[in-house]
C-alpha cells in the first residue's frame, strides 16, 4: 500500500537537471513541457475536487 502514494517520481520531475551526454531538440523539450503543465492540471482537479467535496 505504501508504493501507491510514494510521489517522488513527480516531485523531482520538475526539478531535473538537463543530461549533458543527450542530445536535445525541440520535440522533446515540447514533450515534457507538456507532460508538466498537464501534471499541475492534474493536481490542481484533484485539490479542487477534494475542497469541493469536503
Amino acid at each position: 500500500m505504501k508504493g501507491l502514494f510514494d510521489f517522488t517520481e513527480v516531485a523531482t520531475y520538475f526539478f531535473r537537471k538537463n543530461d549533458p551526454n543527450r542530445k536535445s531538440n525541440f520535440n522533446l523539450r515540447a514533450m515534457h513541457t507538456i507532460n508538466k503543465i498537464s501534471i499541475l492540471m492534474f493536481l490542481a482537479a484533484m485539490v479542487y475536487f477534494v475542497i469541493k467535496h469536503w
